[in-house]
């Protein structure tokens, strides 16, 4: 239940940095849950060359 939460914090946090594109029938081309999920799939992945993001990904879960 951690990484949900930090999945959809991440999302948010990446919403407000750069807006989901929507599409034409008016809907997100992704959840903000999928936009966070990938972020951070991506930053621990390759987490030696991400590491600023990572960082940046522990203080969202840390609230500070």
């Amino acid at each position: 239940s951690i990484g949900l939460c930090w999945a959809f914090l991440a999302g948010e946090w990446l919403a407000e940095q750069q807006p989901i594109v929507i599409k034409k029938h008016g809907r997100k081309a992704k959840s903000i849950f999928r936009y966070g999920f990938d972020y951070l799939r991506r930053v621990l992945l390759n987490i030696e060359q991400h590491q600023p993001q990572f960082q940046q990904a522990l203080q969202l879960l840390s609230g500070t």
